[in-house]
């Protein structure tokens, strides 16, 4: 029997992820509660986010070169426990400063998850199969959302917020336990058997020693620019949904105790709708289309899901839009799956991890420009009277953001072919 050990390794990547949204949903949930008691504007909540993309490009680019020098059990482990404590610190913040701190912490650490997911995958999966599994490891990032409603403000409602920052915060340090006597490398695993390690090594290339590669010479390839300007247009629609689809729903007219349910159906849909995403890519490769074709193809689909959103300015009904929101976030994290499976694609297992780190700071970057420009937005349209203009010009922007990425990733990596650092 080939056995499916991998898929136990999946799982935990998929918790990692889970736990990583979980810890970072939580201040856009508990926004109305914190905004009561620190008397936050808008302007105020967009620079605490923002210093969290700051800190979060940072660290996801060290995180990535970290990853490919220590490997995933070390770096991961690392990011997951130190993320973890930044969490659990703020509870015991008592000033704006002291959350753009906390925040900050948190995104610094929490930048080295999809590069050590990343990089799992590579060495756990065969090509063929490694967009499902960062399909599946991509859904945590809807599974988060999902859980952490009903779970925050219990905590909040039944407690206290400092109580729901100490509990979702702990769940990390849980994780690190089964992380550090579940994972190694495949040829290093004592569970994995000897036809599930050919299985894995199938259509890899054979490992040779080489030079350690530098950034420089990672940035002089086009491909990991097609990259870095798919996640720097893209990463920012996911942060808005995020970030501010509780806010949006009050600005509507629902209470922060109504707010749970829609924000869970919303994940709950992208979720379900992501795992199918991931499935598609594989799929189509399973049917003989080649590589680019199989991931290109599934992008594609991804526009034409994320496009509707620039229409919710007509929409009449506040469920209408909220349906519209969950497949276009469902378009953004089958996005986010395939765009990062094409770096397994094209670059060495040695370097994907450092190559994921330069996507990711672009999609940071992006990131701390757009929160920056959400807050001016809101705060101007709130002062007007009619913030719900501001939210649907950001949602018309969230929509062609794909049509530009597409276009300059096609661009610079028009076949996905294997790439000679």
């Amino acid at each position: 029997m080939r056995g499916g050990y991998r898929y136990t390794i999946l799982g935990l990547l998929f918790l990692a992820t889970t736990i990583n949204y979980i810890d970072r949903q939580i201040i856009g949930l508990l926004k109305p509660m914190l905004d009561n008691e620190f008397k936050w504007t808008e302007q105020d909540y967009a620079d605490i986010v923002f210093w969290f993309q700051v800190m979060y490009a940072a660290g996801y680019l060290l995180a990535g070169r970290f990853v490919d020098v220590v490997g995933a059990k070390v770096g991961y482990g690392i990011s997951v426990l130190l993320w973890s404590i930044a969490a659990i610190a703020h509870a015991f913040m008592r000033s704006t400063m002291g959350f753009m701190f906390a925040r900050g912490g948190l995104g610094f650490w929490e930048g080295g998850n999809f590069p050590a997911a990343v990089k799992s995958i590579a060495e756990w999966f065969p090509a063929k199969e490694r967009s499902l599994a960062s399909g599946i490891m991509i859904s945590g990032t809807t599974v988060g959302p999902i859980l952490a409603p009903g779970l925050v403000l219990w905590l909040a409602d039944s407690y206290s917020w400092q109580i729901s920052f100490v509990v979702t915060g702990s769940l990390g340090l849980i994780w690190i336990i089964a992380w550090y006597f579940l994972y190694d490398r495949p040829q290093q695993s004592k569970y994995l058997t000897a036809q599930e390690l050919h299985y894995i090594q199938s259509g890899q290339p054979e490992s040779t020693i080489h030079p350690k590669t530098s950034w420089l010479t990672l940035l002089e390839k086009k491909q990991t620019w097609g990259l870095l300007f798919a996640t720097m247009l893209t990463d920012p629609v996911w942060w808005f949904y995020l970030f501010w689809l509780p806010s949006y729903l009050t600005a509507n007219g629902m209470t922060p105790k109504e707010i749970a349910f829609p924000v869970t159906v919303v994940y709950a849909i992208t979720a379900a709708l992501s795992i199918a995403g991931g499935w598609l890519s594989s799929y189509f490769l399973n049917i003989g289309w080649t590589i680019n074709n199989s991931r290109k193809g599934t992008m594609l689909i991804c526009v034409m899901l994320a496009l509707p959103v620039i229409l919710i300015r007509y929409s009449q009904d506040v469920w209408l839009s909220i349906m519209i929101i969950a497949v276009a976030a469902a378009a953004q994290t089958i996005w986010k799956g395939v765009l990062l499976t094409t770096v397994a694609d094209q670059f060495p297992k040695r370097v994907v991890s450092s190559v994921s780190g330069i996507g990711g700071l672009g999609g940071a970057v992006g990131g701390m420009l757009a929160v920056k420009w959400v807050g001016v937005m809101l705060t101007t349209y709130k002062a007007s009277g009619d913030i719900t203009a501001g939210y649907n010009i950001i949602f018309v922007m969230c929509g062609l953001a794909y049509i530009a990425a597409f276009s300059l990733f096609h661009f610079l990596s028009p076949k996905l072919n294997p790439v000679n650092v």
